[in-house]
């Protein structure tokens, strides 16, 4: 039984650190939909595109939070569609699945009216980032993610541009210093 325990980090937000060089990920935070010890994938909840929900899933278009625009959720699969919503309590509709706490994943091909009565803000991403087994572990050792909880609101903000920020001003420790830092580390 070789096989160390890994701890999952499902849910919880991987906040690219200021060392990341990966332009995919500059400033990206990251949701944690699914890490275990075959991988993970997640979704980046900070890069809204130009393109409206309405123009790639009509039917899901009045439930779109804001900004009602698809967000780029990572450089894997730009071609599908994940969508993730925020829903309290203790049973999920159908058509919805608990990834962690309130989120979970809609499965867009369910009738939006099956989901209406209890979506609260759906959000829906174009591609999401992917690593295979011990690379996030590996990345998060050598300091290229802070690995901080996410709140329900994270998902679903209105101001997805701040939210690197934001994340990091929250925090406790050190990390709230990190969110001062200028766009451009080569400035100071």
């Amino acid at each position: 039984m070789g096989m160390t325990q890994v701890t999952s980090l499902t849910g919880r937000l991987l906040v690219a650190t200021p060392a990341l060089s990966d332009p995919n990920f500059d400033r990206a935070v990251v949701l944690l939909l699914d890490h275990d010890e075959d991988g993970s994938l997640g979704v980046v909840l900070n890069r809204p595109t130009p393109v409206d929900v309405g123009d790639i899933l009509e039917p899901w278009a009045d439930f779109a939070g804001t900004p009602e625009v698809v967000f780029q959720g990572g450089p894997v699969s730009l071609d599908a569609a994940l969508g993730v919503a925020v829903i309290p309590g203790e049973e999920g509709p159908l058509g919805w699945r608990r990834v962690h706490g309130a989120i979970g994943l809609v499965d867009l091909d369910a009738p939006p009216e099956v989901l209406a009565a209890e979506l609260g803000s759906l959000r829906i991403f174009a591609g999401y980032a992917g690593w295979a087994a011990g690379q996030l572990e590996e990345e998060v050792s050598e300091g290229a993610w802070y690995v901080v909880d996410s709140e329900p609101g994270d998902v679903s903000t209105p101001e997805p541009e701040g939210l690197w920020r934001s994340v990091l001003r929250r925090q406790r420790n050190e990390l709230a210093m990190v969110a001062t830092y200028p766009d451009d580390a080569s400035l100071n």
